[in-house]
């Protein structure tokens, strides 16, 4: 397990415009090449958070999935992002990660934003989803997903590598301005209890709704400390993620031990 260069690209999202989306966020990830391992994108990057572009939903094997394969084999690391996409008689909220290589693992946005009437329009995912990648275990998670902590539950199991479910917990948003203080503080709650990364990837600007992106978007360590933070404009930052430094803690401070069992349903 050696060290993982994680990129967040804070960007400011067009709104309902998918092609030029994806070149402004190509023009953003370009400079990437050979520099890291993996580029994390806001939630529906290519449309901003909104009901009205369910009309704009494309297919698994659509223009987007095939722009996020460019992307990866161009730069030479994995893409995470979410977008809608039509599938059977619904539509979801689904991230999309993205190799190198081209493969592709989708995760479906099981807590939809009620506040934002999101449930109405699209269809909720049901399990959570862990991806093996340069020796890491990551589990990529989307907005409002942050504020269910059972759902995220780094759970131990003695076979495992590691011992626990992932390494690092990712969460793409659209977390708009006036609440926060509520996502700094749940990105780092979730560090702390999962003895684990966190990468918190927020979009800036203001969108077609009249509602204002700080990004506040962050990669924190098992403690909850910062090692990178970026808020109010455009940015891309790169943090490489110590791999010796998380299982040394988890040794030292075994807390997964003594963590309460269940199954989630």
């Amino acid at each position: 397990m050696q060290d993982l260069r994680v990129s967040l690209v804070q960007g400011d999202t067009r709104w309902h415009d998918p092609a030029a989306n994806r070149a402004y966020y190509g023009h953003l990830v370009a400079p990437l090449h050979g520099t890291t391992d993996l580029v994390l994108l806001p939630e529906t990057f290519t449309s901003g958070f909104s009901n009205e572009a369910i009309g704009q939903a494309e297919t698994i094997d659509g223009p987007t999935t095939d722009w996020l394969r460019e992307q990866a084999a161009k730069i030479g690391a994995a893409m995470c992002g979410s977008v809608q996409i039509r599938d059977g008689d619904g539509v979801y909220n689904r991230l999309c990660f993205v190799t190198p290589d081209g493969a592709l693992s989708t995760y479906d946005k099981r807590h939809l934003f009620r506040y934002a009437k999101e449930h109405e329009r699209y269809a909720a995912g049901r399990d959570r989803m862990t991806i093996e990648f340069k020796g890491w275990r990551i589990c990529p998670l989307v907005c409002y997903d942050l504020r269910f902590p059972v759902f995220s539950r780094n759970r131990y199991d003695v076979e495992r590598p590691h011992g626990l479910d992932y390494d690092l917990l990712v969460y793409v948003a659209n977390w708009p301005a006036a609440r926060s203080y509520a996502w700094r503080t749940l990105l780092r709650a979730r560090a702390i209890e999962n003895l684990c990364f966190v990468a918190g990837l927020n979009r800036v600007g203001v969108d077609g709704n009249g509602l204002k992106y700080d990004g506040e978007s962050a990669v924190l360590d098992f403690l909850g400390q910062p090692l990178s933070e970026a808020a109010g404009e455009e940015v891309v930052v790169t943090t490489s993620l110590p791999a010796r430094e998380l299982l040394a803690h988890r040794e030292r401070f075994p807390a997964m031990l003594d963590a309460d069992a269940f199954a989630l349903k």
